[in-house]
């Protein structure tokens, strides 16, 4: 049998700004204290399936997590924004209830995934095609049997998921969102070598934790 080729997911460790569920979009805020403490706990097991890239968003919090992964691999990390998140455009920073109280029907829409509703934000269309760009440039620079590590964002993850899956976008919608240093595994083991889901949010032990965007 052909040893199939692996693309790992994974979302960086949580911010203060998570913690408080603000939403971050392109807003470069930093890992906190436990954000650092899941990006440790999260390497070893990253490391564990002896990846041979490692490729992550140019946003400091997902430059400190993927640092952690270099450290345990020995992989150099390769910054590509393409890997951002979501823009937010005028509603980066503002808190979930904040947004809700402010702008009630725009943030209903937001909430069911129509991010384009944003003043100046980015569609999931955008988001989507950019992800999934670097995300395939990553697994398609793997021979078989090797596993290449992507290093983003919870909302920009998601819907990159789908798409790369092949399913219908409205499928966003039956998947939780990913926690922070949460992983997906994907593979080429489906029928006829295309992307199958193999693994969704898996989390380093006593590390589960909400998801709010960014």
């Amino acid at each position: 049998m052909t040893a199939h080729r692996t693309l790992v997911l994974v979302r960086h460790g949580r911010t203060a700004w998570n913690a408080e569920q603000r939403a971050q979009g392109h807003s470069d805020v930093p890992l906190d204290e436990v954000g650092h403490r899941q990006a440790a706990a999260l390497a070893p097991a990253i490391a564990a399936l002896s990846p041979v890239s490692l490729r992550t968003s140019d946003l400091t919090r997902a430059r400190q997590t993927a640092a952690y992964l270099a450290e345990a691999t020995g992989l150099v990390p390769v910054e590509d924004p393409r890997l951002r998140e979501y823009d937010l455009g005028l509603r980066t920073g503002m808190t979930m209830p904040e947004y809700a109280e402010a702008f009630p029907d725009e943030y209903a829409a937001f909430r069911q995934g129509r991010y384009e509703v944003v003043p100046g934000g980015e569609s999931t269309a955008e988001v989507v095609a950019r992800v999934c760009e670097a995300a395939c440039e990553s697994f398609e620079a793997l021979t078989p049997g090797e596993c290449g590590v992507v290093v983003a964002h919870g909302a920009a993850l998601k819907v990159s998921v789908v798409s790369l899956l092949g399913w219908d976008e409205s499928q966003a919608a039956t998947l939780q969102g990913l926690d922070n240093c949460g992983w997906v595994v994907l593979d080429d083991s489906g029928h006829d070598w295309r992307l199958r889901l193999v693994a969704y949010n898996r989390t380093a032990p006593d590390f589960a934790s909400p998801s709010p965007i960014g």
